[in-house]
């Protein structure tokens, strides 16, 4: 079983940024993509960040050019870098990891942007 432990967010007011992580208890992200999601009060779960194991990434138009994803594979994290921060990016986020047959979130880390 492998746990994904996401830790970093917190309050930021509009125009700041926080760096948020996403442990894994193995080194499953040695070898499959890792999404970030978030969901906000009343919306759906929504795909923000992909990263791949060989490094490609992906990004949610919302907020291209704002967000970096990144992993360390010694480490067993993956990281995403959020700057530039909006009120409209309140949310829970959550890393997921998904080897065949099987799907793995963390616990979800609460940003809040707000002035």
């Amino acid at each position: 079983q492998v746990q994904l432990v996401e830790s970093g967010g917190g309050l930021v007011q509009p125009g700041g940024s926080l760096r948020l992580s996403c442990a894994a208890s193995g080194s499953i992200f040695n070898f499959y993509a890792v999404g970030w999601y978030r969901q906000a009060p009343g919306k759906q779960r929504e795909l923000v960040a992909l990263i791949t194991s060989g490094g490609s990434t992906n990004y949610a138009d919302s907020v291209k050019g704002r967000f970096t994803i990144s992993r360390d594979n010694a480490k067993n994290t993956v990281y995403l870098q959020m700057n530039s921060l909006k009120p409209e990016d309140t949310a829970v986020y959550y890393c997921n990891v998904r080897p065949p047959g099987r799907d793995y979130w963390g616990q979800g880390t609460q940003v809040t942007v707000s002035s």
